[in-house]
């Protein structure tokens, strides 16, 4: 039904043959209408800023991520516990680099050479976790702002909508005349912020439900590195 309406309405604009281009609907704009757009304008930019943010930052931590699995499992299995953590340092960008050095220091820290109890193990299994818990944090920065321009775009676009409706009709009152002429930029008006609002949404929403997605992932893999360096430590306490 909405399609309907909007496809009629275009189709009686281009009956009336009324010429608008982006310059002209600008100037027939009103100031409500404007800031309505410009807010629009700062919202997609902020977003569009965000993903590209999101996008080299989930790409490094996955690349250098992948470099750094092999490597640290090598240095483990050998038992170079500090050349372990010299590879950590060397992939800052990665989220498993990060939980695995956590736990790497605080184990060293606690002297590599002595047999660990289960205290001590379970104070790295902490530190893991805090470590988690930060990158975490940062690898959601910057979503729920998304989500936030997600869900109100549309909504401020509505309300450029309704203004555009409003000064078309106070154009008809004001001009004393009826027809398509009389409303014709008040309707241009409330299409432009209608799709406006759309098209500032839709990307919002698709990085965000894309991007939650790569970060769970993560979660998922930190958790398990945290895990496989338990049992790490457990079985050198074992061999000792």
């Amino acid at each position: 039904m909405w399609m309907y309406k909007l496809n009629y309405m275009a189709m009686l604009l281009l009956q009336a043959e009324v010429g608008f281009d982006w310059r002209s609907m600008w100037n027939q704009m009103g100031f409500l209408a404007k800031a309505v757009v410009v807010i629009l304008a700062i919202m997609s930019a902020w977003s569009i800023g965000v993903m590209i943010d999101r996008f080299l930052s989930y790409s490094k931590a996955r690349k250098q991520s992948r470099e750094f699995a092999p490597a640290v499992a090598g240095c483990l299995k050998e038992g170079k516990i500090e050349e372990a953590i010299s590879v950590a340092e060397q992939n800052k960008h990665s989220h498993l680099a990060k939980v695995v050095e956590a736990g790497l220091q605080e184990y060293r820290s606690q002297g590599s050479s002595a047999e660990l109890s289960g205290g001590q193990i379970e104070s790295s299994r902490r530190a893991c976790e805090r470590a988690e818990a930060i990158v975490n944090a940062e690898l959601k920065r910057g979503l729920s702002s998304l989500a936030t321009i997600g869900a109100t775009a549309p909504f401020v676009g509505l309300f450029g909508t309704t203004v555009g409706i409003i000064n078309a009709f106070e154009s008809m009152s004001s001009e004393q005349a009826s027809g398509l002429a009389a409303v014709a930029g008040g309707i241009s008006e409330a299409l432009v912020a209608t799709a406006f609002g759309l098209f500032v949404a839709v990307p919002a929403v698709w990085a965000f439900n894309s991007f939650t997605n790569r970060v769970e992932s993560f979660q998922i893999e930190m958790t398990n590195s945290s895990s496989e360096l338990m049992d790490y430590f457990i079985k050198r306490q074992g061999g000792n």
